[in-house]
């Protein structure tokens, strides 16, 4: 995130007078265009030529404060303890001349720096003082940065407060760059709340703002990324693509170190989507690099958070967690942003998980748990969606008004038409208290509804942390058990435990909460349990189904039944660490489930009945009655397993 403020240049006229060593004339109309405001003529002798030229300015402090004051916030983008040296160079100067207003406004540029530099509290502290110093057209971008010391903490209904006051005032001062701005705000702050539709719609109003503006600037720049994250989370890749380019293609030309940075680590989450690990790759590294030379621990945290969860999509565990670790490590102990800290303990949990460390896996979701739920609540939710509706009254109100005065001037003397349109107003405000009633029922309904689901997936989420929490015990427990047979009966346990496990973690990221689909939850279930019996090398896996999703309580007992099937063939069928196949059919006929197991091992012979405490075979048969079911077991070059249920019918 990086806001230029009032970034200026030179005009021709005065570029030419410095390159040439004549004496300057500030008396000249315009001798100081504005870049970013006035043009977007911006080369890579910008910084020098201002950092030269702001010296040579006499008997015109304004000016020369104007110039420091923009080559101290353009610094932002590219170093920010330089940006800082020229901020207080600016700061005692204005003290020096006991000039109070442009004192306020180096004030304004400090706490932008010092939140980039992650010091919340002074740029908080510094903020508040200049708005006792600085005019009322100053406000609005002031505000834009006490809402970003907000952002960072994770009170986003904070940060959406100020967003909503810079809006006003930029309707008030008609600032148009205040109104994008504000926009570009909210959309960012909606992003976060997973609010996406309501995300993009106020960014493609801040763009459309921009764009009539006809320059190019860093905020344009990073809303162009806002919105690309709004469509990739929308699953609209393709569109996402396009607006990160374009924001690149700005970054690049300017060198917006800060907003390259934030672009690359979205690119490296669209890459993994579209399965392009090796372009992810390279636009994690490209994330670290600018965020290093920058030397901005926020968007370094983030860069090595991005490229973890694209480590842990590959499945390269173990590289994940030095990647989170080192994400978490930079973020330190007075890291303000909960929001992406809380992230980054969520994926290193998944990584632990996936490296089937569920000690260490259960104490990083513990840390997630804690964080999200100060950054994620109700009352910020409900605060949000009130601000926005008190906006939208605002608005209506302001045009009721307005239509009013603009009635009473034109009709002193038409006392008819006065009547009338005295009538219309009053219709015009009942339909608005019923439009406004409704939405606020609707408002009230949408927020309950949310709340009910994320408590639902709470739920599975918890019960899959303590059934993984009772499988990290159980492992602890086996570790330390030296029979063979109590060895083999723990790791059952463990896995039958997985296999509902599983069942929540899907309910917890599905789209359904009742529903799972049985494809994906044989292929992770299989694959852990080959990997518990270390076979994944030599037992391939062979799944004849179609994307069946099966409620809850069909699905978990079927669960168990392929689980233990599974434990059977790679136990009995493939002696001697030999080479098979174990194929898994599921197929929906009318209200009929089939459901085969196959194995081409050794088959079953009648000196089998003898093998193991046949715990897992009364299992199976009770599971069977429990849904009404019917099996067939037959032994032909190996062997298979089937199964018929009741589709309608659940335990």
């Amino acid at each position: 995130m990086g806001r230029p403020t009032f970034i200026t240049i030179f005009s021709s006229l005065l570029f030419s007078i410095f390159l040439f060593g004549q004496t300057q004339d500030f008396d000249k109309n315009e001798p100081y265009k504005r870049v970013f405001v006035d043009t977007d003529n911006f080369g890579e002798s910008y910084l020098e030529l201002l950092g030269k030229s702001y010296k040579e300015v006499v008997d015109n402090d304004t000016l020369q404060f104007s110039m420091l004051n923009d080559f101290a916030y353009y610094w932002h983008t590219r170093n920010l303890t330089k940006a800082l040296e020229f901020t207080q160079e600016g700061l005692d100067l204005t003290a020096l001349k006991e000039d109070e207003l442009w004192n306020g406004r180096f004030q304004i540029t400090q706490g932008a720096i010092l939140l980039r530099m992650e010091k919340l509290d002074s740029a908080q502290r510094v903020l508040e003082s200049a708005k006792k110093k600085v005019l009322n057209k100053d406000l609005a971008f002031l505000n834009t940065q006490l809402g970003y010391v907000y952002e960072r903490r994770g009170q986003l209904d904070r940060a959406a407060d100020y967003a909503m006051e810079s809006l006003k005032l930029g309707n008030l001062n008609n600032d148009q760059k205040a109104i994008a701005l504000a926009y570009s705000d909210l959309s960012n702050i909606f992003w976060k709340q997973s609010k996406f539709e309501k995300g993009l719609e106020y960014g493609l109003k801040s763009l459309e703002i921009f764009e009539e503006r006809g320059i190019n600037d860093l905020d344009y720049d990073f809303t162009l990324y806002v919105v690309g994250n709004n469509y990739m989370d929308l699953n609209e890749f393709d569109n996402a693509l396009k607006y990160y380019d374009h924001a690149k293609s700005i970054g690049e030309r300017y060198g917006f170190y800060n907003n390259l940075s934030d672009i690359y680590i979205s690119l490296v989450e669209l890459y993994c989507h579209i399965n392009n690990f090796e372009a992810a790759e390279k636009a994690g590294k490209k994330a670290i690099k600018y965020a290093q030379l920058l030397e901005n621990t926020f968007l370094l945290m983030r860069a090595y958070l991005s490229v973890g969860k694209s480590q842990n999509l590959q499945g390269k565990y173990s590289t994940a967690i030095l990647s989170l670790q080192k994400s978490i490590e930079v973020a330190t102990v007075n890291f303000g942003d909960k929001y992406y800290l809380s992230e980054a303990y969520e994926t290193l949990g998944m990584a632990f998980a996936g490296n089937h460390n569920y000690m260490e896996a259960y104490k990083a979701f513990s840390e997630y748990d804690k964080l999200k739920k100060k950054v994620f609540t109700a009352e910020a939710d409900q605060r949000i969606a009130l601000l926005q509706t008190e906006f939208d009254v605002a608005q209506k109100e302001n045009t009721i008004l307005l239509q009013q005065s603009t009635i009473k001037k034109q009709n002193t003397n038409q006392i008819l038409t006065s009547v009338i349109m005295g009538l219309l107003i009053f219709l015009l405000i009942l339909g608005f208290v019923a439009i406004r009633n409704n939405r606020k029922k609707n408002v009230l309904l949408q927020v309950q509804n949310e709340e009910k689901e994320f408590l639902i997936k709470e739920i599975h989420h918890r019960v899959k942390n303590n059934l993984e929490v009772v499988s990290s015990l159980l492992s602890l427990q086996t570790a330390q058990i030296s029979d063979a047979k109590i060895k083999d009966t723990m790791c059952q346990i463990q896995n039958r435990i997985q296999s509902m496990s599983m069942i929540h973690q899907n309910l917890y990221h599905g789209k359904h909460l009742t529903s799972i689909g049985m494809r994906p939850y044989f292929m992770n279930l299989a694959n852990f349990i080959l990997d518990s019996y270390g076979a994944s090398n030599r037992i391939s896996m062979v799944y004849k189904m179609k994307d069946i999703e099966l409620n809850v309580d069909i699905a978990t007992p079927i669960g168990l039944i392929v689980n233990e099937l599974l434990t059977n063939s790679l136990k009995y069928a493939f002696p001697e660490d030999s080479e098979g196949i174990i194929t898994i059919e599921l197929v929906e006929n009318r209200s009929l489930l089939e459901l085969k197991v196959m194995d081409n091992g050794i088959g079953y012979t009648d000196k089998d009945k003898t093998r193991g405490t046949g715990f897992g075979t009364q299992l199976v048969r009770l599971l069977t009655q429990q849904l009404d079911g019917k099996m067939v077991l037959k032994n032909n070059e190996g062997t298979s397993v089937s199964f018929e249920f009741y589709h309608h019918k659940a335990a």
